[in-house]
């Protein structure tokens, strides 16, 4: 029996760099039952408490962002909760902002460094904390318009671990930095689309197909702002590869029969 796919959420943390548009990528911890040793984003599966509708929000409402993103209200909520959750806890990166001042967004956070910050992440991370109540003892709301829709991957039913996983693309805020925080990475970097690519293509930088697909669409790209104003880059429909075993290797095949190859992490 095939498991049960879990909603997720991944983001694209994009900054404009000496070399042109750059990503923000983390390496996961070899080991980990998903995708040890793999390049990633920031992201993961979506929490309970994600569906809290209290949650103080600015930008497009949950129903704008379920038509976008194909699901229900409830759905759209959580992922985008999830989305900012998730890039909190894993790059300590907050989009959010204080509360509008009557045109549905407000000025974002400015820094979110320092011990009691630090805090607050630990105890999401435990979900002692969920983040309607780390947004409310700040007196800030979720930024929703900070986010665009960029990739929609299901993983297919043969793998242990499934997930129906929507990528958001954002830019890094004026003012944050992205930190090595993440207990499920052992490295953390900003590159370029293509630099990333090259170093996958040499067998340095192991990556999963939707990662590559992404980077290969990002690298399009001159800079954030063409980014963000181009995403989604392609129509937002669920893509599931599959598998095939050739003599050249593995390669996972897309439904309109683009071929990624898979590059297994090195040994350690």
């Amino acid at each position: 029996m095939s498991p049960e796919v879990r909603p997720a959420a991944t983001v694209l943390l994009l900054r404009d760099g000496a070399a042109g548009l750059e990503v923000h990528l983390l390496r996961r911890t070899r080991g980990m039952p998903f995708a040890g040793g793999m390049t990633a984003y920031p992201g993961g599966g979506v929490d309970p408490r994600d569906a809290d509708v209290d949650v103080a929000w600015a930008g497009p409402e949950p129903a704008v962002w379920a038509a976008s993103l194909g699901c229900d209200e409830r759905l759209a909520r959580e992922l985008v909760c999830a989305a900012v959750r998730e890039t909190f806890e894993e790059a300590g990166v907050l989009l959010a902002g204080s509360p509008d001042g009557g045109d549905g967004v407000g000025a974002i956070v400015p820094s979110v460094s320092g011990d009691d910050w630090e805090a607050q992440r630990q105890a999401l991370l435990s979900r002692e904390l969920s983040l309607a109540e780390l947004l409310a003892s700040r007196g800030l709301a979720l930024r929703a318009d900070l986010l665009r829709p960029f990739a929609h991957w299901v993983t297919p039913p043969a793998e242990k671990r499934r997930y129906d996983t929507r990528f958001f693309a954002a830019a890094l805020p004026v003012g944050q930095e992205a930190r090595d925080v993440s207990g499920e990475a052992d490295e953390v970097s900003w590159l370029t689309p293509e630099a990333a690519l090259t170093e996958m293509r040499a067998g340095t930088r192991p990556m999963l197909p939707p990662t590559i697909h992404t980077l290969g669409q990002l690298a399009a790209f001159p800079d954030v702002a063409s980014a963000l104003a181009g995403s989604p880059p392609e129509p937002l429909s669920p893509i599931m590869p599959t598998f095939t075993e050739e003599p050249d290797g593995r390669w996972a095949v897309l439904p309109d029969g683009t071929r990624i190859r898979i590059v297994v992490p090195l040994p350690s």
